[in-house]
Order: C-alpha cells, then structure tokens, then sequence
C-alpha cells in the first residue's frame, strides 16, 4: 500500500459489514485511523477478520450519532472522511411491504446517511482533505424485481449525494456516491431464490454480467479508497457505478 491516506481519520458506518469492512480494512492499510460505526463488533465474515477501532453507533439515532461524533472528536480531535456505508434490503414489492418495514428501511439507508453526514460537517470543515461517500446501487437508476423499497431508498441518496455536493463543495467537502451492481457479500446471498443451489444461482449471476463475474468487496474498497484520496480532488457530486457493465447493456434472450 502507498499510505495514501496518513494520518487521517475516517468514519464508516456499517463497517462491519461486508462492504464496509472491506472499505475499513483498505484505510488501514493505508494509514488513516478508522472508526468501524455499528451495531455489533463482529469479528469476521468468512476470512475477513475486522479493521478499525468499533465504535457503537445506531445511524438511525441522532443522539448515538452526535455521541460517537463527539467521541471521535474529543479522541482524535479531527475527522477526514466519512464513508456512508451501513444499509439494510428488503425483498418486497410495494403491495407487499408494510409501512412499519418501509419506515425502517428509509430510517437506515436514507435517515442514517442524513444524520451521519449532517453531524460530521462541522469536523470536515476543519479538514483540507474532506470527503464522504455514500452507498448507492445500481438499483437507484434500474430497477430489480420485488426491491421497491430498497430502489427507492437507493435514489433518494443519490439524489442526496448530488445536493449536498452542491452545498458544500464551496466549504471544501467533496460529496460522491458509489452504485454497485452485484456484489458478493452476505446481502447478494439473500437476493438469490430460494431453492436454488447457491453454486447454480452465483453462475447465472455471473453470466449476466458483460465481465462474466460479479464484484467483490475489495472492488468497492478500491474505488471508495480512491474517492477519498487526493487523486479524485476535482471529483464531487457523482453517482460512480460500479456493476460490471450489467447496467451498460439490455439483457439478453438465451437460446
């Protein structure tokens, strides 16, 4: 690694997710303090093992949001980056998804993006190299079948990643979204039907796909990774997908 990000301090929320923990441990590497923000301290996803300080952190709570903000402040004195990256899916069509499901869903990946970010800023204006990035998917533009919720969180980030870009660039705060498409991580394995074998399911996941293969957490690692870094100084207020070409092309008839 080429400890691009020294001495800096990022925030990732979810980072004990898949995605998320993929993301915290490329800012390890790279030489920033990291702030693993969640619900649990779980130690591993397969061979994964976790990277970063755990902060206990509900997105869907301001006051444990403004609690770990200031605890970050009052240890570190600085905050750099911010990564958006905690997220829940519900597979359901809008017939089918209650209010209280659709009101839980908004509250994580919509409401959770809003308090982190909001809370964060006055941090981020002390810092000549602020950036955060935002989980979208590919699913904010394109639409997957019974993710009605999920699509329309997907594009209320997106929409917010765009404004507060606006907003803040002037302050120095660059704003982006990354969108994945398939990505393998324990969310991908929920999407697939049941019934079907996960080896079965995964090859025709693969197929679909122009790169004939789906992404992986380091993938996003990488490009949130370059998002945050120096390099992408002039880059803010762009929605960066990255699905393996899935959405550049209309699918098609097997024979």
């Amino acid at each position: 690694m080429t400890g691009t990000l020294e001495g800096r301090v990022a925030l990732v929320t979810g980072g004990r997710g898949g995605a998320g923990r993929a993301v915290c441990r490329r800012f390890v590497d790279e030489g920033a303090h990291v702030y693993a923000a969640g619900l649990s301290d779980g130690e591993a996803i397969g061979s994964e093992p976790a990277a970063g300080e755990f902060l206990r952190f509900d997105v869907t709570s301001e006051d444990e949001v403004t609690a770990g903000i200031a605890a970050i402040e009052a240890a570190q004195g600085r905050l750099d980056i911010v990564v958006n990256a905690a997220g829940l899916e519900i597979e359901k069509t809008v017939e089918d998804t209650t209010l209280e499901e659709w009101n839980h869903i908004f509250a994580i990946n919509v409401t959770g993006t809003f308090l982190t970010s909001k809370h964060s800023l006055p941090l981020l204006r002390q810092s000549a190299h602020a950036s955060i990035v935002n989980f979208g998917s590919y699913d904010g533009f394109i639409a997957d079948p019974k993710l009605a919720a999920y699509c329309a969180t997907k594009g209320a980030v997106h929409a917010l990643t765009r404004a507060m870009a606006c907003d803040h660039g002037p302050e120095g705060i660059r704003v982006n979204a990354i969108c994945p498409g398939y990505i393998d991580t324990p969310m991908l394995d929920q999407f697939y039907p049941d019934g079907v074998d996960s080896a079965v399911a995964r090859t025709e996941a693969e197929r679909i796909h122009p790169l004939d293969t789906i992404g992986t957490p380091t993938d996003m690692a990488n490009l949130v990774h370059w998002l945050v870094s120096d390099e992408a100084r002039y880059a803010t207020g762009q929605l960066w997908v990255l699905d393996g070409g899935l959405s550049a092309q209309i699918q098609q008839m097997r024979f």
